[in-house]
């Protein structure tokens, strides 16, 4: 069976289990797999009857839902191509993406977001919202029939990147790219879980539009799972209890915050438990062992646990590199923080931490089936079955990233003798001084930003001038930034201190156009932004 085949094979034998559960505030709606299957059975009557053809793509611009999920597999069982969209980009970029992809058929989440298509793009193909695509009556289910074949290379989704250097791209991903790396996702997740007879828990956040975001989705409904999906990001403590997921899907800023709430409760309690847990911090850093570090293990640290979900058993990050130190505080209380490392062109996926193995600070080995070398400028390489099929009408573009069978992923790394990656940043984000010094910004970023009290981002720039400086958002006092900047200039070589800096209130954000879809800094459309800002910057240095 292919991935699809294995789906709904899944929730046939799955009819009265739920298996995806929306948190709402009003209450919790479940679908089991039966409630899906019919579902997925009243989107295909509907695309059918709009003249949806094997070989179409369908944009889908939608917020996570079980009808999200639905219409997906709808999409996919009709032999069709879905372009998955995230409804907070802007208006400008969502209609550029949809005419790059010429959908036949948008499917909008309510009224208010079709219209906003209509809008931003006049000539657009029909658009449809889910209430309309649902309401329509319920098919035979011999009347839509199993799915329609597919075969490895049929394409299956277009999902666009989210264009930190220029404009998105839409990757191509096919049926055996699904069928490898769901594979791949099963067998670390059986390590993870387990023998077990119940099904598993999962809680998850982040849009479905974003590669490894589906390909949990897809993860969950190829398994005995029960997902639930966040429908409010402010309520995620309360739902993490209340679903009490046994594994989550998470990106570092999550974890950062869940690590700076624990350390904040902690603080306030005061008295023995903030003393111990101190105590057993230094414990744990001395080596990991010490009588404090036991105390705290059996009395203070499985509270902690509970209270962030009392049946976790890993939280699992991507999308960008976790620091070591937030890895290791959360392996401290006992929960491993399992790394994984891939882009869209890898269908999510290039390397997993393996459950009891994990190395803080390195993203894990590379999944089975792939290959993975460095590159000049230490940039990493790698072929393997879950490699995108191109990227949508743009040919050349697909040249230069894959060469002789290699894709060019654009990060630099570095690999340990037994096999494990570490990602140290971006080839494209080089910054490249008047002196010939190259710098890589982000951990120098990522110092700042921990060490400037109130900064929401950092940004450094200097490009062919002579010296470093940063952008900084958030409420920062200036004394705050100049005493980071001593602090962390003192540890470094001359070329890679920061002289100057913009302080700048208001954060950037995706609706502005100066952060990608999944929260990326858009590095030249800053710069681009503030242009005389920073001209002024340097040349108030510089006089």
């Amino acid at each position: 069976m292919n991935f699809l085949e294995n789906i709904f094979h899944h929730l046939g034998e799955s009819a009265q289990r739920p298996v995806l559960q929306e948190m709402r505030a009003e209450g919790v709606v479940r679908a089991t797999g039966g409630d899906l299957l019919t579902e997925i059975q009243a989107a295909r009557s509907f695309l059918r009857q709009a003249g949806f053809r094997k070989g179409d793509r369908c944009a889908l611009l939608a917020a996570n839902s079980i009808r999200w999920a639905a219409l997906d597999l709808a999409i996919l069982a009709e032999g069709g191509i879905a372009v998955p969209l995230y409804a907070r980009q802007a208006p400008g970029e969502l209609a550029a993406m949809m005419e790059d992809a010429s959908p036949r058929l948008i499917c909008c989440g309510d009224g208010a977001l079709r219209d906003g298509v209509v809008q931003s793009w006049p000539d657009a193909p029909p658009c449809h919202d889910l209430e309309e695509i649902f309401s329509k009556p319920l098919p035979d289910a011999a009347a839509v029939g199993p799915p329609l074949p597919l075969a490895d290379g049929d394409p299956v989704a277009i999902i666009y990147t989210s264009g930190t250097s220029g404009e998105p791209k839409g990757v191509v991903l096919t049926a055996g790219n699904l069928n490898h790396i769901l594979a791949c996702t099963t067998a670390r997740l059986n390590l993870l879980m387990g023998e077990r007879t119940a099904p598993e828990r999962v809680l998850h956040y982040a849009p479905f539009c974003f590669a490894a975001s589906w390909i949990l989705l897809l993860s969950c409904l190829s398994r005995r799972s029960l997902l639930s999906l966040s429908t409010n990001l402010s309520n995620i403590a309360s739902e993490l209890r209340q679903a009490a997921p046994d594994y989550m899907l998470n990106v570092p800023v999550m974890l950062e915050r869940m690590r700076a709430r624990i350390e904040e409760q902690v603080a306030q309690r005061g008295g023995a438990v903030r003393w111990l847990f101190r105590a057993a911090r230094r414990d744990w850093q001395r080596g990991g062992s010490g009588v404090w570090l036991g105390l705290a293990r059996a009395v203070l640290f499985p509270a902690i646990r509970r209270a962030i979900g009392p049946n976790l058993q890993a939280l699992i990050c991507g999308s960008a590199p976790l620091r070591p130190e937030t890895q290791e505080f959360f392996w401290m209380l006992g929960l491993p923080v399992l790394q994984v490392y891939g882009l869209t062109e890898t269908t999510a996926i290039c390397t997993m931490d393996t459950p009891g193995r994990i190395r803080p600070g390195w993203v894990g080995t590379a999944i089975e089936g792939t290959e993975m070398k460095l590159g000049p400028g230490e940039e990493i390489l790698v072929r393997g079955p879950h490699l995108f099929a191109g990227y949508w009408n743009r040919p050349e573009a697909t040249r230069e990233a894959m060469r002789d069978g290699w894709f060019h992923t654009g990060d630099q790394g570095e690999v340990s003798a037994d096999g494990y990656w570490r990602i140290t940043g971006r080839i494209k984000n080089l910054i490249v001084l008047a002196s010939g010094h190259n710098v890589a910004p982000e951990p120098l970023e990522e110092k700042l930003l921990h060490a400037i009290a109130g900064a929401q981002q950092v940004m450094l720039v200097g490009n062919g001038r002579s010296f470093l400086g940063a952008l900084i958002t958030g409420a920062v006092e200036e004394q705050s930034v100049r005493t980071a900047l001593e602090a962390l200039n003192a540890t470094l070589p001359h070329y890679k201190r920061v002289h100057a800096f913009l302080r700048i209130g208001e954060p950037f954000t995706i609706e502005s156009g100066l952060l990608t879809a999944n929260g990326k800094l858009k590095r030249d459309a800053i710069a681009r932004r503030y242009r005389d800002e920073l001209e002024a910057m340097y040349r108030k240095q510089n006089a």
